[in-house]
C-alpha cells in the first residue's frame, strides 16, 4: 500500500506519517512546505515553490505521486483543504473532510456541523483524507527519509503573491497544549479574559475562545477559535467557559480527555456535554478555580 502525505507543519507532517503507517502503508511519501521531518516516511519529495507562487498552487506538481498512492492524508488547514480539493478534482474523486479517526475502512468524519459521523472510502481509486492535527498518532512514523527532488508545475492561470507579512502568534498554540480554557459569550467585557488567561496560566496552558469572540467583537485573533470551521483541539483538560456548547463549537473540542463547562444558565447545553459542570458566573468561578489551584 502506498501513501502520500502532504502537511504544513513538521509536527503534524509526522502525525499523518504515522497515521499513513497505521493505516498499513509500507510506502509512505511525504512532502511538507513548513520545515524539514526526518525519519518519518520512506521518501520526502523536496518541493521548491517559486517566489511570488503561492503553495496552494504546488498541487499540479504533486499530481503524479497522489495517482500512484492508494491513500493521500492532507493537513486540514486552510491550504491543504485547496491542495486536497484540487488533487481530488484531477483525479475525479472528492476529498473527505473533517476526519476524526482513521480506520481500515476508511475515515470516519463528523458532517452536519458536527452532530453526525460517517465512515468514508472511495469505492475506486486513491482516497484523500482531510485530517486536523492531534488525530494520527506520530510514534508510528518511520522511514529513511530519501530526498526527492519535484519539478515545480505552474498552473495555466496561477496566482501571484505580490507581498508577504508574516503574522506572530499571540498566544500559545491551543492545538499543542494538554490544557486549553476557552472563552465564550460569557464573558461581558473584553476585559475580563485576563480572568481565562490567569487560569490557563496557573495550568500552564492555553486560551481559545468560541466563534462569536474573534468575527463578533474581534477580542481575539482568528487563530483560537475552536469549531467546526475553526480549530479542532484534544487536550487532556478543556475548559469551556462562558460558552453555551452549541454543537458548531463543541465538534472542535469533544475529543478532549475532560471537558469542564462553566456557565451561569443551569439549562446551557454545555451541561450535557461535559465530565464536570459548575453552574456560576465566570467572574466568580474562574477567580475562585485559580486561587484553589
Amino acid at each position: 500500500m502506498k501513501a502520500l502525505v502532504i502537511a504544513e507543519h513538521a509536527d503534524v507532517a509526522r502525525e499523518l506519517a504515522g497515521g499513513a503507517r497505521g493505516l498499513g502503508a509500507d510506502e509512505v511519501s511525504l512532502v511538507c512546505f513548513g520545515g524539514a521531518v526526518d525519519n518519518a516516511a520512506d521518501t520526502v519529495l523536496n518541493v521548491a515553490v517559486p517566489e511570488g507562487a503561492l503553495v496552494d498552487d504546488a498541487y499540479l506538481a504533486l499530481v503524479p505521486f497522489a495517482e500512484q498512492s492508494d491513500v493521500v492524508l492532507v493537513e486540514a488547514t486552510r491550504r491543504g483543504k485547496v491542495i486536497a480539493g484540487r488533487l481530488a478534482a484531477k483525479m475525479g474523486t472528492a476529498a473527505a473532510t473533517a476526519t476524526v479517526a482513521l480506520t481500515q475502512d476508511g475515515a470516519r468524519g463528523t458532517y452536519f456541523g458536527g452532530v453526525a459521523e460517517r465512515v468514508q472510502k472511495p469505492s475506486a481509486g486513491t482516497a484523500v483524507y482531510l485530517v486536523a492535527a492531534g488525530v494520527c498518532d506520530a510514534a508510528q512514523a518511520s522511514g529513511a527519509g530519501e530526498a526527492v527532488d519535484v519539478a515545480w508545475v505552474a498552473p495555466e492561470r496561477a496566482a501571484k503573491a505580490t507581498a508577504v507579512e508574516p503574522r506572530e502568534r499571540t498566544a500559545a498554540d491551543p492545538t499543542k497544549s494538554d490544557v486549553v480554557v476557552a472563552a465564550g459569550r460569557g464573558f461581558a467585557e473584553e476585559a475580563d479574559l485576563d480572568l481565562a488567561r490567569a487560569l490557563a496560566d496557573k495550568l500552564g496552558g492555553a486560551i481559545a475562545c468560541s466563534r462569536p469572540l474573534t468575527e463578533g467583537v474581534n477580542w481575539l485573533p482568528t487563530e483560537l477559535y475552536v469549531g467546526v470551521s475553526g480549530l479542532t483541539v484534544t487536550p487532556k483538560v478543556y475548559v469551556a467557559a462562558g460558552i453555551s456548547g452549541q454543537m458548531q463549537h463543541m465538534v472542535g473540542a469533544n475529543r478532549s480527555g475532560c471537558v469542564v463547562a462553566v456557565n451561569k444558565d443551569k439549562n446551557a447545553p454545555v451541561f450535557k456535554q461535559c465530565d464536570f459542570g459548575i453552574v456560576g458566573d465566570v467572574k466568580e468561578v474562574l477567580p475562585a478555580l485559580t486561587a484553589a489551584l
